[in-house]
């Protein structure tokens, strides 16, 4: 091996963490009032890995996280956000068809790559934050699913960070600014072509690993992850709420032809273990060796206590054996925890 897989790259220190999008009210309307009530909530049941993003409600997220998490002791939770997308000020972006609807934050976005760019965003996200350090760095949906690139231009965003945000992002690991960088990506291109160019740690895996969809991830993204030492946390297990009942499918607009009759083997099979089947795709992402750590998005406190409990249910062997069985999952798919391979 050479010398990038033989490093020791920075490990999470916490396998359950908490989500911003909710609380960047891409979903509906949250209140400021009610998302304290949350972070409270996720705080005092013992969260301590809080992944934000500038994306999420437009710098809201990052506000709302700051405004609980600036008074806590730094050095006793974990906080990650993204890069790639800086806000610039603007009076006309609030409107019912844009990205965040319900969000207040009157800003606009640019995408910038560049080892600048990077430095201005967390910057900026720290002082939204109201805090001195972030502790990974996730260049934010470099992929080909992101719906404000034009066909293919996310290779040329690509080539831009090779350049500017991947050196920089290793440079301020270097200086002590960061703990890790990784990408926070939906599709698995981009952090095959991440390991293959640069020396990232860590990736938020979204939309990439669940009940519904997981395939290519035990056998592509899994033996490259290990290879090289860095390690996943894993975002979207719940399809963006479509396990737990929801009418949508992760982020885009559409809801693909086989994921109704895929949930519904699945929830029969649930109930037939009394197995709370929300409860089983959150856990089935915390098992594979890989997963440092799971970030479901709370809204409210009940969620937060719900997501807490799931992970300390007991669930039969005989209910990962029949989905299986009936080829709804993977054969190779780990049904209970491992411990991360050292590189």
């Amino acid at each position: 091996m050479n010398s990038k897989e033989n490093k020791k790259h920075y490990q999470l220190p916490h396998d359950f963490g908490m989500g911003g999008v909710s609380l960047g009210n891409e979903f509906e309307p949250v209140t400021d009032e009610e998302a304290h009530e949350t972070l409270k909530t996720a705080w005092d049941e013992g969260v301590r890995y809080y992944d934000v993003a500038p994306w999420y409600g437009l710098g809201l997220s990052e506000r709302r996280y700051g405004y609980f998490l600036h008074n806590k002791p730094r050095e006793e939770y974990v906080i990650s956000s993204k890069v790639g997308k800086l806000l610039k000020a603007s009076k006309n972006v609030v409107t019912e068809k844009g990205p965040f609807p319900f969000s207040p934050s009157p800003n606009s976005v640019t995408f910038d790559y560049s080892a600048s760019g990077i430095r201005r965003s967390i910057e900026d996200s720290l002082q939204r934050l109201g805090i001195d350090s972030l502790d990974i760095a996730y260049v934010h949906d470099l992929s080909s699913d992101n719906p404000l690139f034009k066909e293919g231009e996310w290779l040329e965003h690509f080539e831009v960070a090779k350049k500017g945000a991947f050196p920089e992002l290793t440079k301020m690991r270097e200086e002590g600014i960061i703990k890790g960088w990784g990408l926070g990506v939906n599709t698995p291109e981009p952090i095959m072509k991440a390991l293959d160019v640069a020396d990232p740690d860590i990736f938020l895996f979204a939309a990439q690993y669940s009940l519904m969809d997981h395939e290519n991830a035990i056998e592509e993204i899994f033996p490259a992850i290990r290879k090289h030492g860095a390690s996943l946390v894993m975002g979207s297990n719940l399809n963006a709420g479509y396990l737990s009942g929801s009418d949508r499918y992760n982020y885009g607009p559409k809801i693909p032809d086989f994921a109704h009759e895929k949930r519904e083997k699945l929830r029969k099979i649930a109930a037939a273990h009394n197995v709370d089947l929300r409860t089983a795709a959150l856990q089935f992402a915390s098992f594979p060796d890989v997963a440092t750590a799971i970030v479901p998005g709370m809204h409210t406190p009940q969620q937060v206590k719900e997501n807490l409990a799931s992970m300390k249910t007991k669930i039969p062997a005989d209910f990962w054996q029949e989905l299986k069985d009936e080829k709804l999952i993977h054969q190779d798919a780990p049904t209970e925890n491992q411990v991360l391979t050292e590189a």
